[in-house]
């Protein structure tokens, strides 16, 4: 007699879990697996998901000498494959204007940014993980890590697995982390330093702070964490500190510890057990901060709000059909701006999913088949006590892709693939044509396509809004090392600047507000306190209040297509006085900490549609 169908022992073993509770699953080590091979294999039966990367010091064709130091050139690639050459770009959409353009930042920013977050001091971080070994920039000589994976003790690793790359000249920095940050999360905190957590193999139950100065270097602060946090999520609390959801085997959440404490145990979750499936298709759970001080919680295709302080669920949602939107699904998503003009109470907080895979694409990508990216775009008003997802469709189908909050208010979708899912080689057809998102029109001409790129996106990319309103866009990665040649779609170090529509109009970028960083006040913006300063707007004729709104941007950790912390919000003027070309205005600061926690944020002010540079702000 053969062996029972997979589905069968599924079934089972959920039905012993509801009979015996989750001791029948510790016995067996299904979801609490330690050695490394465990890692790779699927959440209910042993076959590897991905192939264990091995690390060779063997270098690409064409890479610098073993003995060079800094950043290494570029290796030679050879002609682009089949599948490379099968890219979607369509047409922009120019009945409404400007469609933005595209330049490269840099030829080469050392590693490929599977992570990226921008600080408050002029420069981005970018890093990725030690996994893949070599990457194109190394450490000083005297300055290398210990290998704790290498079969000889004592080995040492000098390539750089992160940089510091300042987006206005190019520059690199290399930073030194000592353990793995595979698949990790982060958050700014109050004090605008990066708080990273988690990561792979020696560095799941890490926290690592790295500070905004050009001489800091990563601090590190091993055994945290109760529960290894791989793809988990780090969210911001109104309070100053950081909760943790999720993550490979990870059914709970616990809190990040001070520095120097540790936690003796997770808090269990079992809405992330129930969301696992036979791919697990709940990783980098979307995590957003409500006005109301609850979390909005979102794994695989379900949500609910969740009350931290009681540690209770307090209220499903409705189910969000058509397939998986996270990791290996992996869709789009944020909380839309908080628009706090002429509101009483507390804005209604409204949340967008968009794109994502059919279930089984991951393991439809086992067997070389590449199933079509979800199209639709669903939200869901969060205030209403019979919320309901709405969906419409988005011109293309996406997976993999970025969800940017513009200081407009707009939405920017890029990157990504319309065939497949997450995983190394697991994603076809990259999508180069970013999608502007309009929340406030109707349904139907909220999407607009834009200018397309020429670098494909895919796996393991990032990007990120800058001061200047522009947008940052690097890495991927779909190999399990750093492959330049005879692979479809090579190592990406090439980094790319985005300029939207709205720096694309003849003299807008000319004629855009300039905030007088002497009116600023010097403590910062308090919650709940008029906010006083002057702009100038050199353009004829005069912005009147109508024409003018003031944006306060919370700058995301993205990584995966998860932009952690992401938010915005459009601040109520008190009064708005010319004075010539000059304008005096003040804003109140948002009330409390649940809709903007402590920390650093971009201020901006649009003014007929036109951002100007942001600037940073303290909110306390």
């Amino acid at each position: 007699m053969g062996s029972p169908p997979r589905s069968a022992v599924i079934a089972v073993a959920f039905l012993l879990l509801a009979s015996s509770g989750e001791a029948f699953f510790d016995i067996f080590n299904f979801f609490h697996p330690h050695s490394e091979t465990d890692y790779f294999q699927n959440a209910f039966e042993g076959t590897p998901e991905q192939t264990v990367p091995t690390q060779t010091e063997q270098e690409e064709r064409g890479a610098a000498p073993a003995l060079a130091t800094g950043l290494t050139r570029v290796p030679a690639g050879g002609p682009p494959s089949k599948a490379a050459q099968d890219t979607v770009a369509l047409p922009a959409d120019k009945g409404g204007g400007a469609v933005g353009s595209w330049t490269i930042v840099s030829e080469n920013s050392g590693v490929s940014a599977m992570h990226m977050v921008v600080m408050r001091h002029g420069k981005a971080v970018m890093f990725d993980t030690s996994t893949t070994g070599r990457s194109l920039m190394r450490l000083p000589q005297d300055n290398c890590r210990i290998d704790p994976r290498a079969k000889e003790e004592g080995t040492m690793d000098c390539w750089a697995h992160s940089v510091e790359f300042d987006y206005n000249t190019g520059g690199l920095r290399p930073l030194k982390i000592l353990t793995d940050t595979w698949c990790s999360s982060g958050a700014l905190d109050p004090d605008g330093n990066l708080v990273q957590t988690g990561g792979y193999f020696e560095g799941e139950k890490v926290v690592r702070t790295l500070s905004p100065c050009d001489t800091c270097d990563w601090l590190e602060q091993p055994n945290s964490f109760a529960e290894g946090r791989w793809y988990a999520t780090q969210v911001a609390l109104p309070d100053g500190r950081f909760i943790m959801f999720g993550g490979r085997r990870a059914f709970s959440y616990e809190y990040v510890p001070w520095p120097g404490k540790s936690n003796d145990k997770a808090v269990r979750l079992p809405f992330f057990r129930e969301t696992t499936d036979d791919v697990e298709n709940n990783l980098y759970p979307f995590v957003n901060l409500l006005p109301s001080g609850n979390l909005f919680l979102f794994a695989n295709d379900r949500s609910v709000i969740f009350d931290a302080k009681s540690s209770k669920i307090v209220r499903e949602l409705p189910k969000l059909d058509g397939g998986s939107r996270n990791y290996p699904g992996s869709a789009m998503s944020t909380l839309l701006p908080l628009d706090l003009r002429n509101v009483t109470g507390d804005p209604e907080p409204v949340v967008v999913i968009c794109g994502g895979a059919p279930k089984k694409a991951f393991r439809k990508g086992e067997n070389n088949t590449f199933l079509p990216a979800l199209r639709d775009c669903a939200r869901i008003n969060l205030a209403r006590p019979d919320a309901q997802w709405e969906s419409e469709d988005m011109p293309v189908g996406r997976v993999m892709g970025d969800m940017l909050i513009l200081p407009t208010g707009d939405l920017l979708l890029l990157s990504g693939a319309a065939k497949g899912c997450a995983g190394w080689g697991f994603g076809r057809q990259p999508v180069l044509t970013p999608i502007l998102y309009s929340p406030r029109k109707a349904e139907g001409p909220r999407f607009r396509a834009l200018a397309s790129s020429t670098i494909a996106r895919m796996y393991h990319s990032s990007s990120a809004v800058l001061p200047d309103a522009t947008v940052l866009v690097a890495g991927g990665n779909a190999n399990a090392a750093y492959n330049f040649s005879d692979v479809d779609f090579p190592t990406e170090v090439r980094v790319e600047r985005f300029t939207p529509p709205y720096l694309s109009d003849d003299g807008a970028a000319d004629n855009r507000a300039v905030i007088d960083l002497a009116s600023l006040p010097v403590d910062g913006m308090r919650y709940g306190a008029p906010f006083a300063f002057r702009f100038s707007v050199t353009s004829e004729p005069a912005v009147v209040e109508a024409d003018v709104k003031v944006t306060l941007y919370a700058p995301p950790f993205t990584t995966h297509g998860c932009s952690m912390n992401q938010r915005l919000l459009i601040l109520h003027f008190t009064s708005y006085v010319q004075e010539g070309r000059s304008y005096r205005v003040c804003v109140d600061g948002p009330g409390k900490p649940e809709l903007a926690p402590r920390g650093y944020y971009l201020l901006f002010v649009v003014a007929k549609g036109v951002p100007s540079v942001g600037v940073w702000v303290k909110v306390w």
